[in-house]
Formats: C-alpha cells, structure tokens, sequence
C-alpha cells in the first residue's frame, strides 16, 4: 500500500464515557505517524476482559479503586496485529523495518527506557508508561500509531490471527507459569480455567512440561480443557475442592496460577498447594479484596507469593514464539469487527470458550 492510498479518516470503535456503548465511528481521523513511529493498518485484533472492564469503568487500580483517567473517546484494543503502511518523517525503510512488516499492537505503548524497571527488562513496571487501554488509542480501529522506540516486531511468517491473543493473555499466562516456578512433571493447578486467559494459561502450562489441572464450572469448559491434555474439576460439584486437589496430585500442588477476578477464587488456596510451592495471581477481583491466608502459614510451609502483570516486550516475544513453533495454539474464533459489542455481551456472561478475534 503507497501513502498516498492512505485515506484521511476510518472506523473506529469508540466509546463516549465509561459505561457507556460502543459505538462504530466511520469518519475517525486516521493518525499520523510522527518522528519515532509507524502508521500500521490492523488486520486482526483479540479482545481481553480488560477492554470490557475499561469500557464499563470497573477496570481495578492499585488502590483498589476504578480505574477512571482514561482518554476520551476510548478506543480499546491491545492484542492488535497489523501491517506498516508508513514511516515517520525522519525514519527511512531497512531490512527490519518498512511497508508491509507485521507488528504487534500490545498493552504498553511507551515506556521511558531509563528507570530501574526499563533498565532491568521489567519495563511493564516503568512508571512514565503509557498503554493503548487508558492513555493512547488501541487496535479497536482500522490504524493506529506505534512507537518506534518499543515495537513488536512479530515473525514474519506467523498466523496473524493467531499472534494478537499471545500479546496479552498469552504473554500473561507464560509470565504467570513462569513465575510459579514450576517445573517439568510438576502439578499446576489454574483457578477459572474456562475463561479466556486461563485457556492459554493451561496450554503454557503443559508447553513447559507441567501436570495441569483446570478449576472451574459447566461441560463445555470440561471438555474444552481436557481436550487440550489437562485434568478438570468442576468446582461447583466438589464436596472438597482443596481435598480433591491433594488427590489428584497426591498432595498437594506445585503452583496454583489464579487468572479469575472473583473474590472466592482466592479462597483457601494455601491449603491446596504443597510445602515451599507457589501462588501467583493474575486476575484482579474488585474492591478491597483480601487473601485469606495466615502469615504464619505463608512462614512455616514455606510459600512463595507472586503477583503478575503482562510481562516484557521479551517475554512477549518468547510467548509468540511458541505459538509460531506450535508448541501453545490458540483457540481463536474470527469474527467481523463490528460485532465487538455482541462479544462484551458474551465477556459478562463468561460464554467464550478460547478467544474472541475480531477482523477489520
């Protein structure tokens, strides 16, 4: 595509105000690349829980509160894959870099490659970061501007409609095994495993070698883990949950990874998880939510707590490749871009087993 075919506005899915609809704006202005960045053209682009949470202002802070300075009209979207279709003014094409190379639009957009946290490739944590939920457009429109300075550059001979899931939840996943820390023949037990993170969750799991065991509730979820390797428990219908946790594994698991956000996910965990073994926690449950774990159980059986955001442009990178390599495939449905406001509806009622992926 020459420049010249770039056109001057596009659509765009918006919202007003937080809590409001989604709504199709076909006359959005197209940005341009400045100094440092790209135009890209989105092909594809997943659609996270977080996009749903932002847009209803439920999304959690640090605080524990909303998550409510957002720019506005927000334009989610970060698991975004596209094609350049520009450079920026004082940016001349290379080998690496030019019309036509496929890159990710992930979570954080700029970061300022100086502090404690950029310096020592945990740049997710860098606090002058801006990110493509709250502060910069995302791939809920057709272009979008990125920063040369912080590109993904993705293989070039992925599946682009496989890439974009693997830019947050599966980067997310693959950080949150990770820092489990658990090890080949080991057991892993994921807490929500039907929803959409914990669905790569799993499958990072079993990429790295581990027993896996699902929690959650319904059929369809059953069959959808199991097909993929790994054991399930419907907790819904355990007398015990924790006590069929420390059978199946013989007991007790190495790791428990926690990708849900409801308060009750994060009950009793300690008890299901075997002396000097792990919790690591990705979903966020709203309000003032608390573990229930005592101090002197944490000390005396020796467990190792982590939390986990995203993880780093390299991480980010290592997840893709093993779903380049095959080794995690993720289950996508594609659908029309402007059915975004049907997959919301489907988000909140927890209805998708695998991930949403929306063509533009």
């Amino acid at each position: 595509m020459s420049e010249l075919s770039i056109p001057k506005t596009q659509t765009a899915a918006i919202v007003r105000k937080q809590g409001g609809p989604v709504e199709f704006d076909d006359n959005y202005p197209v940005p341009q690349a400045g100094e440092n960045e790209v135009l890209v053209k989105v092909l594809y682009t997943g659609v996270c829980q977080s996009d749903l949470h932002t847009k209803a202002g439920t999304a959690t802070g640090a605080d524990g509160l909303p998550i409510t300075n957002i720019k506005l009209p927000h334009v989610g979207g970060h698991e975004g894959v596209g094609r350049v279709v520009a450079l920026g003014p004082n940016m001349s094409p290379d080998e690496t870099l030019h019309q036509g190379t496929l890159v990710g639009v992930r979570f954080a957009s700029r970061v300022c490659h100086e502090c404690e946290y950029c310096v020592s490739g945990r740049e997710q944590h860098c606090q002058k970061a801006t990110n493509h939920l709250h502060h910069e457009d995302g791939s809920f429109q057709q272009y979008c501007v990125l920063d040369t300075k912080y590109l993904t550059l993705l293989p070039q001979d992925i599946d682009p409609k496989v890439a974009g899931p693997a830019l947050c939840a599966g980067v997310t996943a693959y950080k949150a095994v990770r820092n489990a820390d658990v090890k080949e023949g080991e057991w892993l037990a994921v807490i929500g495993a039907g929803v959409q993170l914990t669905i790569e969750t799993v499958q990072y799991g079993l990429a790295m070698g581990a027993q896996v065991i699902g929690v959650d509730a319904g059929a369809e979820k059953q069959r959808f883990i199991e097909s993929l390797g790994a054991k399930f428990l419907d907790f819904t219908k355990c007398r015990d949950l924790v006590d069929e946790v420390r059978k199946i594994t013989a007991g007790g698991t190495h790791a428990v990874v926690v990708t849900s956000g409801h308060p009750r996910a994060f009950q009793k965990l300690a008890d299901m998880i075997r002396i000097g073994g792990s919790l690591c926690m990705v979903g966020i449950p709203p309000g003032d939510a608390h573990l229930d774990i005592p101090i002197a159980t944490i000390v005396i059986r020796g467990l190792k707590i982590q939390g986990n955001l995203v993880g780093s442009l390299k991480e980010t990178l290592e997840a893709v490749d093993l779903v380049r390599l095959g080794k995690v495939k993720p289950h996508v449905q594609v659908r029309p871009f402007r059915d975004l406001p049907q997959v919301y509806e489907m988000l909140e009622k927890g209805d998708i087993p695998g991930r949403i992926v929306l063509q533009l």
